[in-house]
């Protein structure tokens, strides 16, 4: 089949060819044959009933400074002119990244969007996995310091994080002994309206932190993300490693426990996160990996996220 397929994502000419997942799924949709618009998510609108956006003609190849061509701009109806919409845009999870779900879900399952725009509004990456708090580490969400303090003694060694932040920004390890917590409270104050995130730091982190993917609620491959020397997260963004690595058993328990509700909810590709035997995030917005674990496990996961997409039409 050929599609019509618009990617709501951030400009094209920061995409790295060699590790973005929109870039991969880009390239392997135009192999296929489907036509590719891409817009930003401000060039979203609603217009008397219609779901529309400004978007351009895109077209993709693997070639470094040249991996990108936009023709010219045009006014397309997404419920009418569009087959599919892949909704890439990075976070911050914010009012702006809400109000996107909001209208992309007017249109959503006529056009398919993926993933489906109110199951992404409903499952922030830190929320949405408290569904699952069997396999998570201790966790409190709260504003208040006397509660974070408490969970402080009680467990030493924590990690504290913007609940609606991305990319490793603002996590923070606090020991033991450190006595900048009060100040820390106080910065995010500043910075955040929303309570934080306070988790047992997981030492087994220094080894690793695991980004899985699932397709259709299938896990399909992983990565490991070593964090760099002197650095307490694992995010690729900050300078982690990522290397070969296979699931494990606990790996596969969580993945068959989150899995169907993942499906359920038209969740299609999905990256969870994992250190040692927790579950600490379901990412849904922008999930990213799938480049380096088909480099390293000889498979295609763009390809078999579009083998997906096209199922569900």
């Amino acid at each position: 089949m050929s599609l019509a397929v618009a990617f709501q994502m951030d400009p094209m000419d920061v995409v790295d060819i060699d590790g973005d997942s929109s870039f991969a799924l880009a390239l392997e949709a135009e192999s296929r044959g489907h036509s590719l618009y891409h817009y930003g998510p401000g060039e979203l609108s609603y217009v008397e009933g219609r779901v529309t956006a400004t978007a351009r003609p895109l077209t993709v190849r693997r070639v470094k400074g040249d991996h990108f061509t936009l023709g010219g701009r045009r006014t397309i109806d997404l419920a009418a002119d569009m087959d599919v919409v892949m909704l890439r845009q990075d976070p911050p999870f914010d009012m702006g990244y809400i109000t996107t779900t909001h209208l992309l879900e007017r249109i959503h399952p006529g056009t398919l969007v993926v993933n489906d725009p109110a199951a992404v509004r409903n499952a922030p990456e830190k929320l949405f996995v408290t569904d699952f708090a069997a396999f998570m580490p201790p966790t409190l969400i709260t504003s208040d310091k006397a509660l974070i303090a408490e969970f402080r003694r009680e467990y030493g060694d924590i990690i504290l994080k913007p609940l609606y932040g991305n990319g490793g920004a603002g996590v923070i390890h606090l020991t033991a002994g450190d006595d900048n917590l009060s100040s820390l409270l106080e910065m995010f104050d500043e910075l955040y309206r929303e309570p934080i995130i306070v988790q047992r730091y997981l030492a087994e982190v220094r080894a690793g932190d695991k980004r899985i993917i699932l397709i259709d609620g299938v896990a399909a491959g992983a990565i490991n993300r070593v964090p760099a020397a002197g650095e307490a997260r694992a995010n690729m963004h900050v300078g982690a490693t990522p290397l070969k690595i296979a699931l494990s058993k606990c790996d596969r328990e969580i993945c068959e426990a989150i899995g169907p509700e993942l499906k359920k909810r038209g969740m299609i590709f999905v990256g969870i996160d994992v250190i040692g035997d927790f579950i600490t995030e379901i990412n849904v917005t922008s999930p990213t990996g799938i480049q380096e674990i088909s480099r390293f496990d000889g498979v295609d996961l763009a390809g078999q996220i579009w083998d997906a997409i096209e199922g569900r039409l």
